[in-house]
């Protein structure tokens, strides 16, 4: 039998509190040299506290940290790179203006400063890391130019310039289409062959069995179980995570569409850079389906977002709900529900609490207020009704709304907004940074609310989300909607191409939105 390498990084009984919460409770994590280990777990598991603990982003308040067989203590994120380690952020660390050689001097230190080093000699060297790990890239442009996936790739060549050997991406492919994922998962195995050790954080169980050498899973800040690979499936893993089973693909019958209730008519609006965004949108939704809306993040959907929901001006077309056309002067429209992709900063108020914003929307009207004022009671028992109902879990239904995860702040929105009886249903991101047991009710919420006649319009860059829930998928992208096809005739690849701009004009009357 074969004895196993020393790990390269071993990491033994991590304790890391903050105010309030044990993010990290005793946790023991080995990387081996050239392993790809995934560290998978629900939102708030303490996957990216651990890991920033190694990094040196947080300092530990009790264990000990060895780093090729060394105790190691780490004060900053300077230290653990001098020591050889790298991390790629799930929010990009780059400065856009600059080009990709000036990102990835900015912050080495340098006889000369950065901004002085040779040009040539630095673009000449990443170049060279390019060709051998596969990372094609062009020094010389500014990264605003650049596709999410090349900035990703800007990242992972900071780490190999510094010297990293060891390196930890966290969740990685949270932007991505599928042809940057099939990309990144060949940068990780050229990494991997190359005997670099990496670090993958995720929460995707998918991308987790298709990368990984071995998986180590958190829950509620301590590792509840480790297995290789090949030994595994996702229910498992599902069940680890969540310590329950849990539903991954909810059941759904066929769609029974009835008349359109939204209808959006060469829509065209600007960003709010006084840029165009929208360039001539147009589709229907009917009751009793959902309309999943594809599309790499920053093609248009948050501006299509903001128009149906009366949010950002139209400056051409139309957008009418049930019908009628949206208020002039925006504010609620009618029968209109919406689940916003921002969910702390449009669809809450943080410092109110959970029984005041379960009734933002309604809180003027009987029986919330009486004779000009709040009814207290009634919004307390409307409150305690839909917390049980919609499952939000809280010590009180007065704790202030910013305090819930994300999972249950979610829940909070849904309840709010299903309990107004929407004829259309506008869910734009809403299962983003949520856990599987969260997506797994809110995946049931929106086909309760089909299979019940609403109009639902799914906006997500989550594909598989995109695939299991929609009767018909619109892919967007640079404003314009490049196709509307039926998932069960196309293949996941090409729309990924959609995705990346292609038109596509399958036959059958799906792909002519009618």
């Amino acid at each position: 039998m074969t004895t196993p390498p020393d790990p390269v990084v071993r990491m033994r009984s991590i304790v890391k509190r903050f105010p309030g919460v044990l993010a990290n409770a005793g946790v023991d994590f080995d990387l081996l040299p050239g392993e790809v280990h995934a560290l998978l777990g629900e939102n708030g598991a303490g996957k990216s506290t651990l890991m920033n603990v190694l990094y040196g982003l947080h300092v530990a308040d009790e264990g000990e940290i060895f780093l090729r067989g060394k105790r190691v203590a780490f004060h900053s994120a300077a230290d653990a790179i001098d020591a050889g380690l790298g991390m790629v952020h799930q929010h990009f660390m780059l400065v856009k203006p600059f080009t990709v050689a000036e990102n990835i001097v900015l912050g080495r230190a340098s006889p000369r400063a950065p901004f002085l080093e040779d040009r040539r000699a630095v673009e000449k060297r990443l170049i060279a890391l390019s060709q051998q790990y596969g990372l094609q890239i062009d020094p010389s442009a500014p990264v605003w130019t650049l596709s999410v996936g090349e900035q990703q790739r800007v990242e992972i060549l900071k780490a190999l310039y510094r010297g990293a050997d060891v390196l930890i991406l966290d969740e990685p492919t949270a932007v991505l289409t599928p042809q940057e994922w099939t990309g990144l998962l060949a940068i990780v195995r050229r990494l991997q062959a190359e005997g670099k050790s990496i670090v993958f954080i995720s929460h995707k169980l998918g991308e987790v069995l298709a990368v990984a050498d071995r998986i180590t899973v958190m829950r509620d800040g301590r590792v509840v179980g480790e297995t290789r690979t090949q030994g595994t499936d996702k229910n498992t893993l599902a069940r680890m995570m969540v310590g329950r089973d849990v539903m991954l693909v909810v059941p759904k019958g066929p769609a029974s569409p009835g008349a359109p209730v939204l209808s959006v008519t060469e829509a065209r609006a600007d960003n709010d850079r006084g840029l165009p965004a929208l360039q001539g949108v147009s589709l229907e939704v009917r009751a009793g389906e959902i309309l999943g809306i594809a599309g790499v993040a920053g093609n248009g959907q948050t501006e299509l977002e903001e128009v149906i929901a009366g949010l950002r001006p139209l400056t051409a077309g139309s957008v009418t709900v049930c019908g009628r056309p949206l208020p002039a002067r925006g504010g609620t429209v009618p029968g209109l529900a919406h689940v916003p992709s921002d969910r702390y900063g449009m669809a809450m108020l943080k410092d109110f609490s959970i029984a005041e914003n379960l009734v933002l929307q309604n809180v003027g009207e009987p029986p919330f207020t009486s004779r000009g004022f709040l009814d207290r009671g009634a919004i307390g028992s409307n409150a305690r009704n839909l917390v049980s109902d919609f499952d939000v879990r809280t010590p009180s239904i007065e704790t202030m709304a910013g305090n819930l995860s994300g999972g249950n702040a979610q829940k909070m929105v849904l309840a709010r907004e299903l309990s107004r009886a929407p004829k259309v249903l506008l869910a734009a991101q809403p299962t983003r940074g949520l856990d599987v047991a969260a997506i797994e009710f809110v995946h049931n919420k929106l086909v309760e609310q089909r299979d019940a006649g609403v109009g639902v319009l799914l906006i997500s860059t989550e594909l598989d989300e995109i695939l299991a829930l929609s009767d018909r998928i619109a892919v967007m992208y640079e404003g314009q909607i490049v196709g509307i096809v039926d998932p069960n005739d196309i293949d996941v690849k090409d729309i990924g191409l959609m995705m990346a701009g292609q038109r596509a004009a399958p036959p059958g009357d799906a792909a002519r939105g009618v």
